[in-house]
């Protein structure tokens, strides 16, 4: 037997429960304390269970982070700053650099007749730039500047060279109105199949609710009269899409549908695309831009969609995958060659 062996056979008949009855209440509270299984490199587990406790402070009340945010920041605002271990003295070191003049070869150097000299030297701006302008160099000043140069038989561009780094003045555009659209008077409009509503356009009404929007589509599987539908930016989900898909399997006089720019998801326009394999007088479908791109078996189904509806002659889309999008590009041209032979007959 080895002397580690020996060592060991000392601790074999060992009664461990009178060892920890003979422990005192902060021995048995400094075991409880080192047996804890503590892994701080975890970051998923919460702190209590990566490190363990090490204070005996009872709680002060509930927690307030306004009042916590606070005293940090009033404790912050009164700790003093430490001094630098260097003060800054405002001494600057070392010798500044000198750009070295640089002597031009004697071949390079460039002589004029004095007139010419003089004249250049007691030059405006102004002048400056024409002689630019017609000497071709346009790099020196704004297109603007140019075309005044060489167009006008005098100097009308008094800005001269000087004014290159400012920027022409352009008019500002003023921003899109607003959609006029009464989405209340549209509804019961569609409702009561107006027959002088012909399209209903909700484009960028990003303030309508899903409900309305729904109720919208509910209300067009009677109509009979309204020729395009546009729900274009009006932060549609899903339910307005299957809500869409529900209206093109019963309503049969809708010819134009725009869904695009909203946040439907893969198995919504998915929804759609199933909707408008049973629906044949819808012309054009346009359904890019949603918040997700919709992924390879969307951009299939729609190239498929398009090979099985010949009434569909204008699609908006852009496809990422190459196969689907030749495709689609096939079937939207053999959709309008049947289009214009059915005309010509």
């Amino acid at each position: 037997m080895s002397s580690y062996q020996k060592e060991l056979e000392k601790y074999r008949d060992i009664d461990e429960d009178e060892i920890l009855r003979s422990l005192s209440p902060e021995e048995l509270e400094q075991l409880d304390y080192e047996l804890q299984e503590m892994d701080p490199e975890n970051m998923l587990l919460p702190a209590g269970l990566r490190q363990r406790d090490q204070t005996k402070k009872s709680p002060t009340g509930p927690l307030d982070r306004e009042a916590l945010m606070q005293h940090l920041e009033r404790q912050a605002l009164e700790t003093k700053e430490r001094d630098d271990l260097v003060p800054f003295t405002g001494e600057k070191k070392g010798k500044p650099f000198i750009q070295p003049k640089r002597e031009i070869p004697v071949e390079e150097q460039i002589t004029l007749e004095p007139e010419l000299e003089e004249a250049l030297a007691k030059a405006t701006d102004a002048e400056m730039c024409d002689i630019a302008a017609i000497l071709g160099m346009y790099t020196l000043m704004s297109n603007k500047q140019y075309y005044d140069a060489i167009c006008s038989g005098e100097i009308c561009n008094t800005e001269g060279i000087s004014s290159v780094v400012q920027p022409d003045k352009y008019k500002p555009v003023p921003d899109e109105p607003p959609n006029p659209t009464d989405v209340e008077e549209t509804l019961k409009r569609i409702q009561n199949n107006d027959q002088a509503l012909e399209e209903v356009n909700l484009n960028n009404m990003q303030d309508i609710a899903a409900s309305t929007l729904i109720e919208l589509c509910q209300a067009m599987k009677g109509n009979t009269h309204v020729r395009s539908f546009s729900l274009v930016a009006t932060r549609s989900g899903d339910p307005v899409a299957n809500a869409v898909a529900e209206m093109l399997r019963e309503n049969k006089n809708l010819q134009s549908l725009n869904i695009e720019s909203n946040f439907i998801s893969s198995s919504g326009l998915m929804a759609v695309l199933k909707a408008v394999r049973e629906n044949s007088t819808l012309t054009e479908l346009r359904m890019d831009n949603q918040r997700h791109w919709p992924g390879d078996a969307v951009e299939m189904e729609m190239a498929a969609m398009l090979e099985h509806c010949p009434a569909i002659v204008r699609f908006g889309y852009h496809f990422t995958q190459q196969g689907p999008r030749a495709r689609a590009a096939r079937a939207v041209t053999r959709n309008n060659e049947l289009r214009r032979q059915q005309k010509k007959s």
